[in-house]
C-alpha cells in the first residue's frame, strides 16, 4: 500500500496535482550516522521524512542522489560541475539500509501546524519533479545536509530562526572536516592535499551545517512562529537506532609511510654523495610522481569549478615544473643545478614556516617534504661537484704547442 501511495505521490507531482496531508501527518528531519567504509560516508547523511498514516505515506526525501548513468558524469565531476538531485524513496528501505551498516538514525519531528506541514510538503513535492530535482553540488555550501535548513528558510522565511549562540568553537571548514576523518587518515590526507586555502576559512555557525550532526544540532536550537507565538522548531526527538561499538579499521598511517620514504631517500642520498654519482632512477620516479600530482592540483585550481581547490599551497612541494626537470635529465642542462637548489631552499623554507602558513598542510607530509628537500640538495651538490671537476679538468689539460 505504501509503495502504491508513493507512486501516486510521484505521479501527482508530475501532473501538478496537490496531495493533501491528513491531520495525523508528521514531517521530520532524519540524521544518519557516519560509516568508515568510504570517505564520503564518513560525515553522515541528512534527509526529510514525511509520514502520514492516514494516507499510507512514509517517504524519505533525500537530496544526496547522483546519477552515474547521466551523460558525461565523470567528466562533469572532474570539472566541478556535478549535479545532485532530490529523490523520494520508501522510508523503511532507508531505515533498513542504515541499520545494516550500523549507522545511527535520529529523527526530529518538526513542530509545524497542519498548514505549515502542507506548505513544506508541497515544496518538497515540487522540488522532486524531474525539472526541479537537480542542483549544482558543492562540498561545503550546497550538499545533502545544507539543503535541509535551506529548504526550511525558503518555505518559512523569517518566521524561522536558527540560534547560533550554541556554537562556541571557532573551527575552519578544514578542521570541521578533520573531526570526521580520524579513522581515515588517507582520506583526510587526500582532502588536505587536493583542497586549498578556501578550506581554511573560519566557518560561521550556520556554515557548520554542511555536516549532518550540526544540522541536527541546528534544528535543536531553532524556533518557528505559530500565529505570532515563537515555539521550538523541533517538537520531539526519537532515536530510531543507535550504532553499536565497532573497532576502528586498521590502516597504515601515511606518516609511517612517508617516514619510511624519508629514511630510504636519506640512505640513497648518503650513498650518492659518498660516491659522487646520482641514482637517477630514484629521482625520475620521485619527481615524476610529484610533477604529475602538482599538475593535477594546478588544473583543479585553474581549469575546474572546484572552488575549494583554489590557491593550494601544496604546490610549493608538488611542483608541476618537476616534470620539465625530469625530461631535462636526458641532456642534463646546466640550469638543473640552480633548479634543484631552488627546490631545496623552498622545501627548507616550507618546513620552517609550516606552523604559520595560512593553509593548514597535513602533518604527515613533513617527512615527505624533508625527503624532497634532501633529494633536491643532493642533486644540486653532485651537479655542482661535477661542474667543478669538469672545470678543473679543463684547466689541467696540457697545452699542445
Amino acid at each position: 500500500m505504501k509503495k502504491i501511495t508513493l507512486l501516486f505521490l510521484l505521479l501527482s507531482s508530475l501532473c501538478n496535482a496537490q496531495f493533501k496531508l491528513s491531520d495525523k501527518a508528521e514531517i521530520s528531519v532524519l540524521t544518519f550516522g557516519p560509516w568508515q567504509g568510504a570517505t564520503f560516508t564518513a560525515f553522515g547523511h541528512s534527509a526529510f521524512r514525511v509520514y502520514d498514516p492516514t494516507n499510507g505515506i512514509d517517504a524519505a526525501f533525500n537530496y544526496g542522489l547522483f546519477d552515474f548513468d547521466k551523460p558525461f558524469f565523470y567528466l562533469d565531476f572532474a570539472r566541478g560541475q556535478n549535479y545532485y538531485k532530490l529523490g523520494i524513496a520508501n522510508y523503511k528501505d532507508y531505515e533498513n539500509y542504515y541499520i545494516r551498516y550500523n549507522r545511527y538514525i535520529h529523527e526530529q519531528k518538526l513542530n509545524l501546524t497542519l498548514d505549515q506541514k502542507q506548505k513544506l510538503f508541497d515544496f518538497l513535492e515540487w522540488n522532486a519533479r524531474p525539472e526541479n530535482a537537480y542542483y549544482l553540488y558543492d562540498y561545503f555550501y550546497d550538499n545533502c545536509a545544507t539543503k535541509l535548513p535551506e529548504v526550511i528558510l525558503k518555505v518559512f522565511g523569517e518566521s524561522v530562526k536558527f540560534d547560533e549562540s550554541y556554537i562556541t568553537t571557532n573551527y575552519t571548514i578544514r578542521e570541521l572536516t578533520d573531526l570526521y576523518l580520524k579513522h581515515q587518515p588517507w582520506g583526510d590526507l587526500g582532502i588536505d592535499i587536493g583542497l586549498g586555502l578556501p578550506m581554511d576559512k573560519k566557518a560561521t555557525p550556520y556554515e557548520y551545517m554542511f555536516l549532518p550532526d550540526f544540522v541536527e544540532s541546528g534544528f535543536d536550537h531553532a524556533t518557528i512562529e505559530h500565529n505570532g507565538t515563537t515555539v521550538p522548531l523541533v517538537k520531539s526527538k526519537v532515536s530510531i537506532y543507535e550504532s553499536l561499538p565497532e573497532p576502528p579499521p586498521f590502516t597504515i598511517h601515511p606518516l609511517l609511510v612517508f617516514s619510511v620514504t624519508f629514511a630510504f631517500i636519506a640512505l640513497i642520498s648518503y650513498r650518492d654523495i659518498k660516491r659522487r654519482k646520482l641514482s637517477k632512477a630514484v629521482d625520475v620516479i620521485l619527481f615524476t610522481v610529484l610533477g604529475i600530482l602538482g599538475l593535477l592540483l594546478l588544473l583543479l585550481w585553474v581549469a575546474t569549478d572546484h572552488k575549494a581547490a583554489a590557491k593550494n599551497l601544496n604546490l610549493l612541494w608538488a611542483m608541476p615544473t618537476h616534470l620539465i626537470a625530469v625530461i631535462a635529465f636526458i641532456r642534463n642542462p646546466k640550469w638543473l643545478e640552480k633548479y634543484f637548489l631552488v627546490v631545496a631552499i623552498t622545501s627548507a623554507l616550507l618546513l620552517v614556516t609550516w606552523p604559520f602558513l595560512p593553509q593548514k598542510l597535513h602533518y604527515a607530509l613533513i617527512p615527505l617534504v624533508m625527503a624532497i628537500g634532501l633529494r633536491a640538495f643532493t642533486q644540486y651538490l653532485i651537479r655542482k661537484q661535477a661542474v667543478s671537476q669538469e672545470s678543473k679538468n679543463v684547466r689541467e689539460e696540457p697545452i699542445v704547442r
